[in-house]
């Protein structure tokens, strides 16, 4: 993944709040540690936001965070910077939609370390990357993508992380859409909730065929690339989670759809390169 060195990218974007300590209510997760949560709730009849919120885990103290317009600038700079490289991919997906959606409203990422408080309440880093559809963030804490690796088996590599952030903004197209409204939740093998994190996973997919087009890259996505994507696609489907988890798949407990399919729907709009491609509301998925 090679960043065009003279593009210039827009780090109001993207803003690095640190870390904090304070609490708050429930935001809910599009992560895969936000699946363990989900899961242990599932297993042991707690309430989630009892995980998510309580006393335990929480941050202590505060950890300042950076001004990103003084080191992000150039896609020279994205190359060298994992922040930088954030700014340069929300910048490139931003840049796609707007092209899209004729009423496209830019949505903010939120680096943060330990927890945050959104729009949604106070999440901690065991909720993963996710949208917060309150407030229109992307709240990510960088952690994540070492546990990606360290814990859930991936290889990770920079088109893993491209390739979480481009779900995470599927989630915001599918809000501004009225997708999220009408989608419905649960759980289950056949879920309104599996349905739209699979179609985020398609709009992960159609972003990485056109980014190109954006002007931010030097060239198109290696296959070497799209691996790294595919390889974190499988290694957060429900069934591999709940595999390591607890040593059974539940399909009644699915929230995001297996590794098989999560692989399939991002390889659909890679190919197609064409949103109107990711219906997983119709049909077999």
């Amino acid at each position: 993944m090679d960043f065009d060195d003279r593009a210039r990218l827009d780090a109001s974007q993207v803003e690095d709040v640190g870390g904090g300590s304070r609490r708050g209510g429930l935001a809910l997760g599009g992560g895969a540690a936000g699946i363990i949560v989900l899961i242990l709730a599932l297993i042991f009849g707690v309430n989630p936001a009892e995980i998510l919120s309580g006393e335990e885990g929480q941050p202590a103290g505060l950890q300042p965070g950076t001004d990103l317009s003084l080191q992000c600038r150039t896609g020279a700079d994205a190359d060298q910077s994992e922040k930088c490289r954030v700014v340069g991919v929300v910048n490139s997906i931003q840049k796609y939609w707007e092209g899209q959606i004729s009423d496209y409203r830019t949505a903010k990422t939120t680096l943060f370390s330990g927890g945050v408080d959104t729009g949604c309440g106070y999440a901690d880093s065991s909720v993963g990357p996710f949208y917060c559809p309150a407030d229109r963030h992307v709240y990510l804490d960088l952690s994540f993508f070492d546990e990606l690796h360290s814990q859930f088996g991936a290889e990770g590599g920079p088109f893993a992380q491209a390739y979480v952030i481009g779900h995470e903004y599927g989630h915001h197209v599918q809000n501004l859409l009225g997708t999220m409204d009408l989608a419905g939740r649960g759980s289950g093998a056949e879920s309104g909730s599996v349905r739209l994190e699979l179609q985020a996973d398609c709009y992960a997919g159609v972003w990485a065929d056109n980014a190109v087009s954006t002007g931010l890259y030097a060239q198109r996505f290696t296959d070497a690339d799209i691996r790294q994507a595919l390889d974190a696609a499988a290694a957060v489907g429900d069934d591999r989670i709940q595999k390591r988890a607890r040593g059974r798949v539940d399909p009644e407990a699915f929230t995001h759809g297996t590794s098989a399919q999560r692989m399939k729907w991002f390889k659909r709009g890679y190919q197609s390169g064409d949103p109107s491609r990711c219906d997983t509301f119709s049909g077999s998925i």
